[in-house]
């Protein structure tokens, strides 16, 4: 993290809704552990993308993230879940300048954050690894501790949904790998198969 500390502490005041200051240290580690398989990837686009890519949950009221981002049928084409992505592109732009990024630099986090949640598609391999690093963090003790609350569902009724829901949505092979081997490790932590 030591290289790209600048960028965490720009965006610290807008991590302190939902969880972020915890979700983004653990997703940032996950990017970066999976960037090294992709040698070909930028990792400094990954690790703004990944850094960035939630701080516009800060521009929205939190009753509305967790009832209209989290817990409706159709969550991940709820209306925040759009408003988040937008304002996360407007917001990184706002700290990346400050800090002396290229805007070409500035648009290609940009098009990371745009989309991370609602689209299904990825459009680099920058936008696979944090795309799947936002989700890999789901599958640790602490991802399921908090993302339980946010779904209001127990530790074991998440654990479930992650293989059946969020695995497939993992773009790239040692993604699906560390999400079961994480998986199994925190559900025996959290003795899923008795509670």
């Amino acid at each position: 993290m030591n290289n790209y500390a600048h960028i965490l502490k720009a965006a610290e005041k807008y991590m302190r809704v939902r969880k972020n200051d915890v979700h983004i240290p653990i997703s940032f580690h996950y990017a970066m552990k999976l960037a090294e398989s992709y040698p070909n990837a930028d990792r400094e686009v990954v690790a703004a993308g990944i850094i960035l890519h939630d701080i516009g949950w800060f521009s929205i009221d939190e009753d509305d993230i967790f009832k209209k981002g989290f817990q409706t049928e159709n969550y991940l084409q709820s209306d925040v879940r759009y408003l988040h992505e937008s304002e996360g592109v407007r917001l990184s732009a706002e700290i990346l300048r400050p800090l002396g990024y290229s805007e070409d630099f500035i648009q290609k986090v940009q098009t990371i954050i745009d989309g991370h949640d609602t689209r299904s598609f990825a459009r680099s391999v920058e936008d696979e690894i944090v795309r799947d690093a936002d989700k890999l963090w789901r599958f640790t003790v602490t991802g399921v501790s908090i993302a339980s609350d946010w779904f209001k569902q127990t530790p074991s009724q998440y654990c479930a949904r992650l293989l059946t829901d969020v695995v497939p949505q993992l773009h790239l092979p040692e993604s699906i790998e560390m999400a079961k081997t994480d998986l199994v490790e925190t559900e025996k932590m959290l003795c899923c198969d008795v509670i």
